[in-house]
Formats: C-alpha cells, sequence, structure tokens
C-alpha cells in the first residue's frame, strides 16, 4: 500500500510542482497589495495578450468634464486629460504615490462648489490647482478602496467597499483666480489654446459615516464564495492570518524544492565514484527527505485546505457557489456588525424619483434618501458578472445602464424590462448561471455627447456603440507610462489567465486540475509517511 502512494506522490509531484511553485510565490505576493504597490513590470516582458492596444485591458473606466475643453479620462491608466475632441492627452497623474497600482482610479468626480476628487484602490484624493498635484484626504474609513464619488446638493458623498461617507461643505466659495491645465506651449499634448478650469478656494471637507441599514430579510449570512476568498487568501483573521498563510506559502516552496532535490540526487550519487561525496549526498538526502515529511505532516490539515478553498475562487468551480450563502466565521472579519461589510459595489442618486441605488456584491437595491429605512432588492435584477459590477449610470426616464463582463444592458427599474444595449434585443433570464463573461466584457463606458458613446471592452478595447469612435490609436506616450504592477502580474500568474495565450480557452481548467493533483499529492505523501511511521514509530521517513 505505501509503494502504491509514492507512486503517485512521486509522478503527480513531477507533473504539477512547477505550477505549485508558480501558485505559491504569487500568493505570498498577492497577500500585500499595499508593501508592493510601487513595484512595475514592462509589459513588452509578457505576451502580446498583456500589452494595450486600442484602449483594452481596462484602460478606460469613464470620463468627467472639468470644462468646456477639458475632459478627464481614468481608469487602469491612471488620470489623462484631453480636449473636448479626444485627440491629444497629457498624464494626469502628479501626486499620486509611485507605482501603477496607486493611479488606478475607480472614480473621478468634478463639482464646481467642491473641487476635483478621484477614488483609488488605497484611498481618496483631492487634486489641488494651485500646485497641480492630487493630495490625499484622509475619511473615516482608512485608505481603503474607494468605489464612487457623487455630489447630492451640497452634500459629497463617497462610497468605499464597505462604507458610504458624507459631509455638507456648509460654506459659500469664493471665486478664486484661473489655473490651468496646461499651458501655452503647442507641444504640451492637449491644445494649442489654453486650457481653462476654473477653480474654487473651499476647504479640505470632514467626513462622516452614514450608517446603512441592512437589506430587508437580511439573516446574517455572508456568500460561500467570499468565505472561501477570505480563508484562503488568511484574511479572515486580519494581518495574523495573512502571515499564517504567507507561511503556509513558504512551506508550500519548501515542500517543492526538497521534493525535488530528493528526486534528483539520486542520480547524481549513481554517478559519483568518490565514495566520500557520495557518503555526503547520502546524508544530504536524508535530511532533505526528513524536514519534507516533518513540514508536510504538521501542516497537513492547513495545507489541504487551502488548496482546497483555491479551487473555487476561479470558473468552472466558482459558478456553483457563487449565489451560495453561509453563517459566518463567528470571530472572524466576516462576522461584522456592518452588514455591508466589503460588499458595496457602486451607486447613484436618482433625481426623478429621489432615491438612491446601490449596487452590492449581493444585487442592486433601493435606499430612501435620508437612509432610515431598510433597503429593498429591486426585482428583475440584469445580469452582472461575479466578477463585479464597472457600469451604472442614471438614464433620464428610461432607467439605468448597467455594465460588467456579463455585457451592458438598459435596465427599467419600474417594468422591469431588460435589453442588450448593443444588440438592442430584449434579455430574458434563464435562471442558469453562466460563465463571469459575456460576450462583450464592458469594463468601462464613456458618454462623449448626445449623439456619441462608447464602451470599452477589457480584450478587444473599444467599441462605438452609438455615434462614431472619437477616440484615436493609443498613443505611445500613454502605453510606455501603464507597466503592469507586480501584484497584477501575480494575480494573472494565480488564476491561470498566464497560460491563456498557450492554453486559449482551456487555461480555465489549470487551477482546478492543478488543485485537484495537489490533493492527490498531499493525500498520497501523508499515507505514504504515516505508513512508514507505523512500522517504524522512531522513524522519519
Amino acid at each position: 500500500m505505501r509503494n502504491f502512494f509514492r507512486k503517485y506522490h512521486k509522478w503527480f509531484s513531477l507533473v504539477a510542482t512547477l505550477f505549485i511553485l508558480f501558485f505559491a510565490i504569487s500568493g505570498i505576493i498577492l497577500n500585500h497589495r499595499n508593501l508592493l504597490s510601487g513595484i512595475n513590470i514592462d509589459r513588452n516582458f509578457l505576451p502580446s495578450a498583456y500589452r494595450y492596444n486600442n484602449w483594452n485591458l481596462a484602460a478606460i473606466k469613464g470620463s468627467e468634464q472639468i470644462s468646456d475643453d477639458s475632459i478627464l479620462v481614468y481608469g487602469n491608466l491612471g488620470v489623462w486629460l484631453t480636449n473636448s475632441s479626444y485627440q491629444q492627452f497629457r498624464a494626469f497623474n502628479t501626486g499620486f504615490p509611485k507605482g501603477v497600482d496607486n493611479r488606478k482610479i475607480n472614480t473621478v468626480h468634478f463639482n464646481k462648489r467642491s473641487g476635483l476628487y478621484a477614488g483609488t484602490l488605497f484611498g481618496m484624493f483631492r487634486y489641488d490647482f494651485k500646485k497641480g498635484r492630487w493630495a490625499r484626504i484622509e475619511l473615516p474609513s482608512g485608505d481603503e478602496r474607494i468605489v464612487k464619488i457623487i455630489t447630492v446638493g451640497d452634500t459629497l458623498m463617497v462610497m468605499s467597499r464597505s462604507l458610504l461617507m458624507m459631509t455638507i461643505p456648509g460654506n459659500n466659495p469664493e471665486k478664486d483666480e484661473n489655473h490651468h491645465a496646461s499651458d501655452r506651449s503647442p507641444d504640451n499634448g492637449i491644445a494649442k489654446r489654453k486650457t481653462v478650469i476654473n477653480s474654487t478656494k473651499v476647504q479640505i471637507p470632514k467626513f462622516s459615516i452614514i450608517s446603512i441599514p441592512p437589506p430587508e430579510g437580511w439573516d446574517g449570512k455572508v456568500g460561500l464564495f467570499r468565505t472561501f476568498w477570505v480563508v484562503h487568501s488568511g484574511e479572515i483573521y486580519g494581518f495574523a492570518g495573512k502571515i499564517l498563510v504567507d507561511f503556509v506559502g513558504l512551506s508550500i516552496i519548501l515542500l517543492c524544492i526538497t521534493g525535488l532535490i530528493y528526486f534528483l540526487i539520486p542520480h547524481r550519487i549513481r554517478r559519483l565514484k568518490d565514495e566520500l561525496h557520495r557518503s555526503r549526498l547520502k546524508r544530504f538526502n536524508r535530511g532533505t527527505l526528513r524536514w519534507h515529511n516533518i513540514v508536510g505532516s504538521w501542516l497537513f490539515p492547513v495545507l489541504i485546505l487551502t488548496t482546497f478553498t483555491g479551487m473555487f475562487l476561479r470558473p468552472p468551480l466558482l459558478i456553483p457557489i457563487a449565489g451560495s450563502r453561509v453563517q459566518p466565521i463567528p470571530f472572524s472579519e466576516l462576522d461584522s456588525p456592518n452588514p455591508w461589510f466589503d460588499k458595496l459595489r457602486d451607486f447613484e442618486f436618482d433625481r426623478e424619483s429621489g432615491r438612491f441605488i446601490v449596487a452590492t456584491q449581493e444585487g442592486i437595491f433601493e435606499a430612501d434618501l435620508q437612509f432610515n429605512k431598510k433597503l429593498k432588492l429591486l426585482p428583475y435584477q440584469p445580469p452582472v458578472s461575479v466578477m463585479g459590477i464597472n457600469v451604472l449610470k442614471k438614464i433620464p426616464g428610461s432607467g439605468y445602464l448597467i455594465g460588467s463582463f456579463s455585457g451592458i444592458f438598459i435596465w427599467n427599474t419600474e417594468t422591469g424590462a431588460i435589453t442588450d444595449y448593443i444588440t438592442k434585443l430584449p434579455y430574458y433570464r434563464t435562471g442558469v448561471e453562466g460563465p463571469p463573461f459575456g460576450q462583450v466584457s464592458v469594463a468601462g463606458f464613456c458618454r462623449v455627447n448626445d449623439s456619441i458613446e462608447v464602451v470599452f471592452d477589457y480584450a478587444v478595447g473599444i467599441m462605438a456603440v452609438k455615434g462614431k469612435n472619437p477616440f484615436p490609436a493609443m498613443p505611445e506616450a500613454i502605453i510606455s507610462q501603464s507597466p503592469i504592477s507586480l501584484w497584477n502580474l501575480a494575480l494573472e500568474i494565480h488564476t491561470g489567465r498566464i497560460f491563456q495565450p498557450v492554453l486559449g480557452g482551456f487555461y480555465i481548467l489549470i487551477v482546478p486540475l492543478i488543485g485537484l493533483m495537489t490533493l492527490v499529492i498531499l493525500v498520497s505523501g501523508f499515507f505514504s509517511w504515516w505508513l512508514a511511521r507505523r512500522k517504524h514509530p522512531r522513524s522519519q521517513t
């Protein structure tokens, strides 16, 4: 029986070890995004699928007009200033911390009274027109990911992934002198004439947290997918949990290296004629196996748990658990009194009905003006990818524009009618969960004017859905200043997407297959060790 387990442990390990090493190293990197956010990787070192072309790869999420001839486009490429014809671009990122990860912009909002703001992965920034740079704003939530900034009347409202914050400026801004986004130089990349942005003297606002009531029928449960996610990453117990998972990742690396050494050294020993060298290598190999067995046996339960939960974080195994809900694990970060912890994704104020529309990880809800009542899940929900909502815009008189990797749709919240915005065909829900990517994977949307609208497909890039596309080919200045972050490269490796250029659509099977092979390796290795220990109790081998 022991030989049976040893055989499968050996050959499955030889096939999967390189993949397991990639997953372990990338997993450790993923656990420390803030720490490593300043490290970039040149996209030229990666397959062509990872290079910007035609405004793809979520280069643009949206745009914000700040004067008659000044428009800011923003997304994964940071913030860029362009003119009304969208033909020339200049970087508008001064003040953001070093590293492309620090200038991934989820939202940009301009209001003449309160100023210009940006929400990033690591907090909120306000643009100082006098100094020509972004400055961080301290928020009650800390430097949490900001997903949306809007103004309702005199109130500036900011949503993070867990909290909604608001402030009322409370002063009548004085007109300040005009500050210029560009100078008169014809080679500044914007326009030959001066582009003027009006600004005002306002104090940096102080924010208070809005207590958002739970949704109707809230049972305190959390998504099974989210539970697997935080268990796999260690976030379930905060920083201490991450350190534990880092230790597990290092242990996996040690197991892979010692396993390879134990496999390769006997071949070297057989070719040696010097008896002294042979004896030393044999002792070294026995020590290698001893540590391999100690680490593998002690950490066996944690290794099984880490592998099992990781398998369900990517399709196809993700799909059957995406809608499942379970009780939160006690005393973990999921066991939070905040019913919206890490669930908020976007929101809009509907001036026609005087209500808020709140997009969350668990659906789209409506809330009253004061957030006094429990949030109500809107009926006839449009399709939204498990990857999250990327577009939420009010369309006067006809509902909302909803975009995600499942496509882009017009959703009439009164009648429940859902229409594909590109094909103009009605959408009918089948009740069966589909893949997380639709025919058009919408990463962003820009409304240029009444006659021109464009969407940004993650893979293909810009697509005009109304009128003629005004955007030029991506300028080299933007491409050269938009590398990939080390964290994002690690994510591509950890999810298996890095293999897509070679395997095509079959790359989606990498994570579950390597996960299954890893489970076989762990179980066969453990029983091989256990049977040897039962036969020779004092032996570690």
